[in-house]
C-alpha cells in the first residue's frame, strides 16, 4: 500500500514473469518439517494430501483449522512486501476468524483553515497526509513500517549497484513530461560509448518498454496496475532480469506521479525530476516533496517557449526555495537543444 494515497500494490507485473517465481522461499519449522516452497503467484496454491481444498490468496489468509487431529501451522513471510501467509494441515479444517484487538479509535482530526476562510489543509498532520476514519498516529505508523522494509531492500540494491559500478538514476516526473522520449534522445546519444539498460514502470501497457528497445537497449517493462509508483523489491526483480553489465548506466523511469515516488528509496543514486514547460512554473512549489528529493531538475521541451508563457528563471527560483542545492539543466529532448549538458552531468557522475 502507498502510504501517500492508500493505494493497493497488489497488481503488480514485470513483463515476462507471467509465472514470477520465488525459489527463495525456504522454510525450516521447529516440529521437524522441512519444506522448501516454489509459489507462483498467478495461479498461488498448494497442494496438501489430506489437506483443506486449494484457497485462492493475495498472500493474506486468517483462518484456523479446528478439528480432531493435530494442525500443523505453516507461516510463510514474504520479504519483498511483508505479508504473512498461513498454512494448515490436518482434515478439512473448518475455518473460524482469529479475534482481532480492538483498535483505538482515531483521535479527532481537523484540516487548518485557511487564513482567507477559502482553503483547508488536510497535510498539516504528524502524518502529513490524510485518510478517512484513520487517525494521524496510525497513519504515521503504517508509513514507517511500510517503508522501513522498502528501505532495507533499497539498501540491498545500492550495494549491488556499488558493487559493480552501476550508476543508477530514478526518472521522476508528472505524466506527459517527456520522459522517455528523454531517454530514447539520450540512449541513441550514448550508443556505442556506455552500456545502458532501462527499467520501465507504468501502471498498465508495454508501449514505452517497447519504444526503449527500438533503441537497441534492454529494457523491462513493470507494471504497478493500481500502484502509483515503483518500489525497491519492483527494482530489484527488473534488473536482475536485465543482467546489468558493470560500468553501466540504468535508468528507471517512475510511474508518471509528482506525489507518492518521492517517498520511496530504490536504491538509486539520484532522482531527476523532469519538468516540462507546458506545465507551469510553480510546480516545484506545489510538490515540493519530489523536488526537495531531487538531485537534479530538467526542464524539458524549451523548444516550445515561444507559444507558451513558462518564466524558466522563476521556475528555478522555485525550485531552490524546495531545495536550495537542486542542479537546473533547460533542454529539449526533440531538437536536442542542451543535450550536451546533459551528457556532461551523465559523465561527470559516473567518473564521481
Amino acid at each position: 500500500m502507498c502510504t501517500t494515497c492508500g493505494c493497493a500494490s497488489g497488481e503488480t507485473k514485470i513483463e515476462g514473469d507471467d509465472s514470477h517465481h520465488h525459489g527463495h522461499d525456504h522454510h525450516d519449522h521447529g516440529h521437524g518439517h522441512h519444506h522448501h516452497d516454489d509459489h507462483h503467484h498467478d495461479d498461488h496454491h498448494h497442494d496438501h494430501p489430506n489437506d483443506a481444498q486449494p484457497q485462492q490468496t493475495q498472500h493474506k489468509h486468517k483462518y484456523v483449522a479446528k478439528g480432531a487431529q493435530p494442525v500443523i501451522v505453516h507461516h510463510h513471510y514474504y520479504y519483498h512486501q511483508g505479508d504473512v501467509h498461513h498454512h494448515y494441515h490436518g482434515k478439512t479444517p473448518e475455518p473460524v476468524a482469529i479475534p482481532q484487538p480492538a483498535q483505538p479509535e482515531a483521535e479527532a482530526f481537523a484540516p487548518q483553515v485557511h487564513a482567507d476562510q477559502q482553503g483547508l489543509h488536510y497535510g498539516q498532520g504528524e502524518a502529513g497526509s490524510h485518510a478517512p476514519g484513520m487517525g494521524q498516529r496510525r497513519l504515521l505508523q503504517i508509513e514507517q513500517d511500510v517503508l522501513s522494509k522498502n528501505n532495507h531492500l533499497a539498501h540491498h540494491n545500492r550495494e549491488h549497484f556499488v558493487e559493480q559500478h552501476i550508476l543508477a538514476l530514478n526518472l521522476v516526473s508528472s505524466p506527459g513530461s517527456g520522459k522517455t522520449t528523454l531517454l530514447t534522445s539520450t540512449l541513441q546519444l550514448l550508443a556505442g560509448q556506455v552500456p545502458c539498460a532501462v527499467i520501465e514502470g507504468d501502471q498498465q501497457t508495454t508501449h514505452d518498454a517497447e519504444r526503449i528497445r527500438a533503441t537497441g537497449v534492454p529494457a523491462i517493462q513493470v507494471n504497478t496496475g493500481k500502484g502509483c509508483h515503483l518500489d525497491a523489491q519492483m527494482v530489484h526483480d527488473a534488473a536482475h532480469r536485465l543482467a546489468l553489465a558493470d560500468d553501466s548506466l540504468l535508468f528507471i523511469e517512475n510511474v508518471g506521479n509528482l506525489v507518492c515516488p518521492a517517498s520511496f528509496d530504490l536504491g538509486e543514486r539520484h532522482k531527476v525530476a523532469v519538468l516540462s514547460v507546458t506545465e507551469g512554473e510553480d510546480k516545484p512549489l506545489k510538490y515540493p516533496h519530489m523536488f526537495a528529493a531531487s538531485t537534479l531538475m530538467i526542464i524539458n521541451k524549451i523548444d516550445l517557449l515561444p507559444y507558451l508563457d513558462f518564466d524558466i528563471e522563476q521556475c528555478i527560483a522555485y525550485a531552490r526555495q524546495v531545495n536550495p542545492d537542486i542542479q537546473v539543466i533547460a533542454l529539449s529532448a526533440s531538437s536536442g537543444e542542451g543535450m550536451d549538458l546533459w551528457l556532461e552531468w551523465l559523465e561527470t557522475q559516473r567518473c564521481a
